[in-house]
């Protein structure tokens, strides 16, 4: 008992230090709204790296010293582990859990026995997400929640919702990424292609394509399809 009543007094102790601000890191955050109003700045850490402070802004990922004094851009790569520090940070800082997407604004495209999942928002006139859509042809049980994201042109919108008031959303738009196929129809319905961008908009997805997996990872752009299905892979697992 009395180890028992110990442990819970070091748990008491300990939890303020868990949610305690760092003073620098703070201190470095205020001095960038200050000099940079205009930019978002979400949060200020210290890295293990130069003495150098990551900072959040948007979505992106920049550093300073603990004084403001300069911004640098570009990414940190650990050279004795090789890996790319920035890149990896950034995946967490974007990550969206996948069940708080907006499924319902999305049509599925289901392979197979579609046991794997991934969202992806695209652009009917973007031309990597038509190479990446020839190249998902080849994959076989998954399920694609598709989100349309017409952000290129006015044309792409009236496109996107053509395809979303097709009879069949997923072969419309199959047909028309991978065979450039001739959408038929108007486009008068209700769709969610507002709700799209606006969520889009607040989650600063700024390009097509945009994947999300199952462990919440976000991808920005096409990738390899033997990368992709690795990461299939990787994020079933991790979301169990």
């Amino acid at each position: 008992m009395r180890l028992l009543a110990l442990l819970a007094v070091f748990a008491a102790l300990a939890l303020p230090a868990a949610h305690a601000q760092d003073p620098v890191a703070e201190r470095v955050k205020a001095e960038l709204k200050k000099r940079l109003p205009e930019a978002p700045v979400d949060s200020v850490r210290k890295t293990p790296y130069g003495n150098l402070y990551e900072v959040v802004a948007g979505g992106e990922i920049l550093y300073t010293d603990d004084k403001a004094t300069f911004i640098l851009l570009g990414p940190i790569v650990d050279l004795k582990t090789k890996q790319n520090i920035t890149e990896a940070r950034l995946r967490q800082v974007n990550a969206v859990k996948f069940e708080s997407l907006p499924l319902e604004n999305a049509f599925k495209i289901v392979r197979g026995n579609g046991s794997r999942k991934v969202a992806m928002f695209a652009d009917p006139n973007c031309g990597y997400c038509k190479r990446f859509e020839r190249d998902l042809l080849g994959v076989n049980d998954v399920t694609v929640y598709m989100f349309l994201y017409p952000i290129l042109s006015p044309d792409s919108a009236e496109k996107s919702k053509v395809v979303w008031c097709s009879a069949d959303p997923g072969k419309a738009w199959i047909d028309l990424m991978t065979k450039d196929a001739v959408l038929q129809g108007k486009g008068e319905c209700a769709n969610p292609i507002e709700k799209n961008l606006a969520f889009g908009r607040e989650k600063k997805i700024n390009g097509t394509p945009t994947l999300f997996f199952e462990n919440g990872e976000r991808v920005p752009g096409a990738m390899p399809i033997g990368e992709f299905e690795k990461r299939l892979v990787s994020s079933k697992v991790a979301a169990k």
